[in-house]
């Protein structure tokens, strides 16, 4: 009797220094071979493939102590595929609520405002840490995939910083900055200003493309789009630059030419009275905003002085002495 309860008491103690012994361990932080440190744990990996998979990276001094732990606080089907990434060396016990919590390590990918849909196909085919499911797809078909409407993706996607996993896939992306652009544009129709030449939310997004591409000076924006919302009201042509370009498609050699001014395509302003077919550009929340709260001028004209800031004028002689003015300046 007197030996049983040796040996109970024996192994109550060896439990209590194993105890003792792992807790220290899964408590003290790990050393990292490098800083920061990645690994990928792949979908559909078990708890010992995943521990293999952070021991192989380097995250792991061995992968049977993390199983263990897993299994003693019951998160042994708990582990969460994804690209992770250390930047400072953390306890085992803290690593495994990292992949448990799937706070797996996020990219950052910015859409700049007044890009073409092209120029941000381009950024994202050229980032690696995306997967470029969209590649081989038509705009139709993306915005199909996306459960967008419409053949033209231009103007549709709206310009921030996403955050993302690394490995997520492109159309995951592109649905978002769709959705957000929506999101936008449907708050900022509801607070418009009264008395607007808009039959819908699409023509804003059109006319805030443009106030996007013709504005130098952010607090002339409202002013810009006063100016085409004038010439709209009074069926004249919107006459800017930035649509002609934008028809003239890769055949633009950075030279807008008078006969460029005067070939008229659907996207010619000079040509053609209205809005051209589709946005020419990604705007952002200020232009469209500007497009909905123009500021309240008589002004049709306007003209770069050559700082960023534009001449406003109210009548054609008035223009006139300006162009005169401000390219004179810049000849000079």
């Amino acid at each position: 009797m007197r030996t049983i309860k040796r040996l109970l008491l024996l192994v109550l103690l060896l439990a209590v220094l194993l105890a003792s012994a792992i807790g220290y361990y899964v408590t003290r932080p790990l050393t990292l071979p490098t800083s920061p440190l990645e690994f990928t744990l792949n979908k559909g990996s078990s708890l010992k493939v995943a521990a293999r998979q952070m021991h192989h990276a380097g995250a792991l001094p061995n992968d049977w102590m993390f199983v263990l732990l897993a299994r003693m606080l019951g998160k042994s089907a708990q582990i969460q595929a994804g690209n992770y990434e250390l930047t400072t060396a953390v306890p085992m016990l803290e690593l495994l609520t990292i992949v448990t919590e799937g706070k797996a390590a996020q990219s950052k990918f910015s859409i700049i405002e007044g890009w073409t849909f092209n120029q941000f196909r381009a950024a994202l085919n050229s980032n690696s840490a995306i997967q470029h499911d969209s590649a081989t797809l038509s705009e139709a078909e993306i915005l199909q995939h996306i459960g967008a409407t419409g053949d033209y993706a231009e103007g549709h996607f709206f310009p921030d910083t996403y955050y993302f996993t690394k490995g997520s896939s492109d159309l995951a992306l592109l649905k978002r900055a769709y959705k957000t652009m929506q999101l936008h544009l449907q708050e900022s129709w509801q607070k418009r200003a009264p008395d607007l030449p808009f039959k819908s939310t699409y023509e804003v997004l059109i006319l805030a493309s443009i106030v996007e591409k013709e504005t130098g000076l952010a607090s002339d924006r409202g002013m810009i789009a006063a100016v085409f919302i004038n010439r709209l009201r009074k069926g004249m042509p919107l006459q800017t630059d930035p649509t002609v370009i934008y028809g003239l498609g890769e055949s633009f050699d950075g030279n807008l030419r008078k006969r460029d001014l005067l070939a008229d395509t659907s996207f010619n302003t000079y040509t053609r009275a209205g809005l051209p077919p589709t946005p020419i550009a990604l705007p952002g929340l200020a232009s469209i905003q500007a497009t909905l709260h123009p500021a309240s001028t008589d002004a049709l004209y306007f003209v770069a002085r050559g700082n960023g800031s534009s001449q406003f004028s109210n009548t054609l002689s008035e223009h006139n002495n300006a162009v005169n003015r401000y390219q004179r300046q810049l000849r000079d």
